[in-house]
């Protein structure tokens, strides 16, 4: 005859575990809309405004802003752009990044007074404010 315990675990192992959960770092809530100065891009409408004003992009084309707003202020590279946009893990010795972020500057920056993207020279891009 086997005697089942009413107790499946010892009370200083819950105790631990409690207080394990009380040390790690809270859960941030992921964000489903990015911002950069008067730019917006809703993640879950798939929508871009700056300054108010509805921006039309293609689906790579938000993708590879999205990309750039998430690592607002940092340097994107031109690989981290093929292998995060395209996903492509080796360089494809084409202009398709170039040629994208054209179309992207002429949509997001053209039309408005402040740029926000800017290239940074033999190195890749960046989204951020002016400082």
């Amino acid at each position: 005859m086997t005697i089942i315990s009413s107790n499946p675990f010892a009370f200083s192992e819950l105790m631990a575990r409690v207080n394990a959960l009380g040390r790690r770092p809270p859960v941030q809530e992921q964000r489903t809309v990015l911002k950069v100065a008067d730019l917006e891009l809703d993640l879950i409408r798939r929508e871009a405004r700056r300054a108010g004003q509805v921006i039309e992009l293609q689906p790579r084309e938000f993708t590879l802003l999205e990309v750039l707003m998430r690592g607002e202020g940092r340097v994107i590279t031109k690989t981290m752009l093929l292998e995060r946009v395209w996903d492509f893990h080796f360089d494809p010795k084409t202009s398709v990044v170039e040629t994208h972020i054209s179309r992207l500057r002429a949509k997001v920056d053209k039309p408005f007074q402040v740029q926000l993207l800017h290239t940074v020279r033999n190195t890749g891009y960046s989204l951020h404010a002016p400082r």
